[in-house]
């Protein structure tokens, strides 16, 4: 395990000391992935250093292609157009639209024209389809026969065209016409007898998806029937192309990622290695929202101002209220939100759901609501005020269990990403339901004793 970073560490000390021969050899000797972890450390003439090294072992396409997303455009930027062409004339096309994609517009309709007109014309079939869909994603190459041929055959045809595909796991079987009736996994075809047709041995009627299907379809589609590939088909059925298992991963990390910003109000451009002027212009708008709604959550106790001075205590348990509830409805988030990407969540049943997580708010405020009450009592000896805290917690996660599952299946219901900033809409709705509880019964409790 430790051996890539031994190897990225001299090839880094090679680079700055002008060992260049040195360094080419030891290149072969490194997976793409590793180089481009290297990449994020180099000063720019160093990475224009590397990037040419590359260039000369062929590596170039593969290592820029293993870069996150958000460092691709820096490193593209290294290249001139004629040797960027090259390098998208040489990798696989799912890649190639990858690198493609990170370019503006401008630079796009400067590179593709020098690509070779054969790939050139296979890249454009995929550029037809939107950024981000199955269409766009998947690589037109694949192994595909007819229902007639035999096992042999189909050997013969992989040991002969194995190297022009991206990645062999299954043998696809198709009519005259192109359309897709079945799917070989090579583990089958090859203890399958030499003269046995693929009819007989294809797994009929396979999983596939359209061409417009978006990426997190495809993922889901993937994880629900252990698949390595999923094909890609037309209307008609015709076979368009595959996504591999690794290209789902990619996918399905970046959801991830998607998701886990959006549920904190974050950009994707917003990465670890984003210029600070790029992390601070994303931060702005959510953090201006914060802003407000934190305004909201303190006008809410301005109303109790009166109270609040009356009994100064009331100050040190209010964080306990809102910090409580906006845990609970995060949670709930969490959880609703995930039911809805992952296609579990039904929403003929989202009075029940949301009912559920309301008494689950209510069931946890009471249970933690005790033990806040006696701490309470016993910390400022005042009975009252442990009463008040213990309603309050019961009432604000409950209505933290409303919200937190109300929240994202709105945002669904308006076409919206159910992630999006659900986190800062929850947690000001919680802050601010909860003083308005703590505080208004505090008000009428301790004004009875």
């Amino acid at each position: 395990m430790s051996r890539p970073i031994i190897h990225t560490d001299i090839l880094l000390k090679f680079i700055r000391t002008g060992a260049r021969a040195r360094a080419e050899k030891l290149l072969d000797r490194i997976h793409p992935a590793d180089i481009a972890t290297l990449l994020g450390k180099l000063r720019p003439a160093e990475a224009r250093e590397l990037i040419d090294l590359l260039f000369s072992s062929r590596q170039a396409g593969k290592t820029l292609s293993e870069l996150p997303a958000e460092m691709i455009p820096s490193f593209l930027e290294l290249l001139d157009d004629e040797r960027l062409g090259q390098i998208l004339g040489r990798i696989a096309p799912d890649d190639a639209i990858l690198l493609l994609d990170s370019l503006d517009v401008t630079r796009q309709a400067r590179v593709i024209p020098l690509i070779d007109p054969a790939r050139r014309a296979e890249l454009d079939r995929l550029l037809r389809y939107e950024a981000g869909t199955a269409g766009n994603v998947m690589t037109p190459r694949f192994l595909a026969l007819e229902r007639t041929a035999t096992a042999q055959e189909a050997i013969d045809a992989i040991r002969t065209l194995g190297e022009q595909v991206e990645a062999v796991f299954y043998l696809y079987v198709v009519d005259r016409n192109g359309r897709l009736e079945g799917v070989v996994p090579i583990r089958r075809l090859v203890a399958a007898p030499p003269d046995r047709r693929l009819e007989a041995i294809m797994m009929p009627d396979p999983v596939s998806v359209p061409p417009e299907a978006t990426q997190e379809r495809v993922a889901n589609v993937v994880a629900r029937y252990n698949l390595l590939a999923v094909p890609v088909t037309d209307a008609d059925g015709r076979l368009l192309g595959i996504i591999t298992v690794d290209d789902v991963i990619d996918v399905i990390q970046e959801e991830a990622t998607q998701d886990m910003y959006r549920l904190a109000g974050l950009d994707e451009e917003d990465r670890v290695f984003s210029p600070m002027a790029t992390s601070v212009r994303k931060r702005i708008p959510w953090t201006a929202i914060n802003l407000g709604t934190a305004f909201m959550s303190a006008s809410v106790v301005g109303l109790f101002e009166g109270t609040i001075a009356r009994n100064a205590t009331l100050a040190v348990f209010m964080p306990v209220v809102a910090g409580l509830g906006g845990n609970v409805g995060s949670q709930t988030l969490t959880v609703i939100t995930r039911g809805i990407a992952l296609g579990e969540f039904e929403f003929e049943r989202t009075f029940r759901v949301i009912l559920k997580n309301m008494f689950i708010g209510m069931t946890l405020g009471a249970g933690v609501g005790v033990l806040a009450a006696g701490i309470a009592w016993l910390w400022k000896s005042d009975p009252a005020i442990g009463l008040v805290l213990f309603l309050a917690m019961v009432a604000n996660m409950a209505m933290a269990g409303i919200v937190g599952a109300s929240v994202p299946v709105v945002l669904k219901r308006l076409k919206k990403d159910p992630a999006l900033g659900g986190s800062v809409l929850i947690t000001a709705l919680t802050d601010s339901f909860g003083f308005l509880c703590f505080l208004g019964l505090a008000h009428l409790i301790l004004g009875l004793f």
